[in-house]
């Protein structure tokens, strides 16, 4: 594997840290600055509609330039947005440095394009497997480190470490990455006529579907898990740091089984977990052993739907690939954002305990896309994603 694909994990490390570590600590977000934990919550929202929303469209913007400018100018942006964030005053200061990282989270799929261009056809699956571990360890290092300074000296902490988290990486990129790589660019050319088709429709109705099922619990992990089982902040980060190795391990798994089984089998397989974990969480409450067992199931099956999803979009048309996962990445941000919305909505009634339960429909719809597409996609191209 080209070594360039270790720095772009490592950036994926800082990008998920610094996206995600927010859901362990909206206890003292809403504390210090004086709204509840729903409002809170928002944080989520205002970042992931900025990822699904403006991201591609800085994508579009850069898609002429040079892969690497576009890169860190992504990067750039995410690191602004980390600084807006630690030194915010107020939710609104905050939302508008969350929509900073949002539109900088494109990086992301930049990465990916790259990614696909550098390796052969039949190393995809490892190699994007390679790229989002970082994002998967981001869950097992950074968002566990988050909360844990979160707690301990205040949620502006962990918001300034990623900005300074951030700020390394830019200097990594320029440094490390070649002024001209052989990658393809952005643009929306032949786009309107491969989303008419029901393949890529599949494929990014699914991403969306199975993360609203994900982060109707995900985006309040903090409140959900002392709420099934009480702990220490300490303990919380412990139960985070093993649900992010999970999350990697998951990850891993998903880019052996996509190369060695095919997308479909593997989708199959890691959503089927998936669902039916979220359907036992709540009844392990009282219990930390099960309530642990259960998380590290769950985030072994969620991050490893990642690898098999990237590859059936590269497989789709490879010419579009850097569009088609940015559309994806989308996907995966409207579903947290309406995952979080959801939770939010309804966690009034239900309890904090019972919110995994809300996100199985979803899980469930997710399945029945695959169970749909299966023996309808024809020719060339449903022969390229292997189901």
């Amino acid at each position: 594997m080209p070594r360039l694909l270790i720095l772009f994990s490592l950036c994926n490390l800082v990008i998920g840290t610094g996206a995600f570590v927010v859901s362990a600590i909206l206890e003292p977000i809403g504390q210090g600055l004086g709204v509840s934990v729903p409002a809170a919550g928002q944080a989520m929202t205002a970042y992931a509609m900025a990822t699904a929303l403006l991201a591609p469209i800085l994508m579009v913007a850069t898609g002429h330039w040079r892969r690497k400018t576009a890169m860190l100018l992504a990067m750039l942006l995410f690191t602004a947005g980390n600084a807006v964030c630690a030194l915010a005053p107020n939710l609104s200061t905050l939302l508008f440095g969350r929509v900073l990282m949002g539109i900088g989270s494109g990086f992301s799929p930049l990465a990916a394009g790259i990614t696909v261009a550098l390796v052969a056809p039949s190393l995809r699956g490892k190699a994007l497997a390679l790229v989002f571990l970082g994002m998967s360890l981001s869950y097992a290092l950074g968002v566990p480190l988050g909360a844990w300074l979160g707690f301990t000296y205040g949620w502006h902490a962990p918001m300034a470490a990623s900005a300074l988290a951030s700020l390394a990486m830019v200097a990594l990129l320029a440094w490390k990455v070649p002024r001209e790589i052989d990658a393809p660019g952005t643009s929306f050319k032949g786009l309107s006529g491969l989303l008419t088709q029901g393949p890529a429709l599949r494929v990014l109705g699914l991403t969306l579907l199975y993360f609203v099922a994900i982060f109707c619990t995900m985006s309040y992990i903090g409140p959900v898990l002392r709420a099934l089982q009480p702990m220490s902040s300490t303990t919380l980060a412990v139960v985070l740091a093993m649900f992010g190795v999970s999350g990697a391990v998951g990850t891993a798994i998903g880019g052996y089984a996509t190369d060695r089984f095919g997308t479909r089998t593997a989708l199959v397989a890691m959503l089927s977990t998936l669902g039916a974990t979220m359907a036992l969480l709540p009844l392990t409450q009282g219990s930390l052993f099960a309530v642990v067992a259960a998380l590290l199931v769950w985030g072994c099956a969620g991050f490893g739907m990642m690898a098999p999803q990237q590859a059936r979009l590269a497989a789709l048309a490879p010419a579009q690939a850097p569009l088609l996962f940015s559309l994806n990445t989308s996907m995966l941000y409207i579903g947290t954002a309406i995952g979080a919305a959801v939770g939010g909505a309804v966690v009034g009634e239900v309890g904090f305990a019972l919110l995994p339960w809300v996100g199985v429909p979803f899980a469930l719809l997710g399945l029945s896309t695959l169970a749909w597409g299966r023996g309808k996609d024809s020719g060339p191209l449903a022969a390229a994603t292997r189901g």
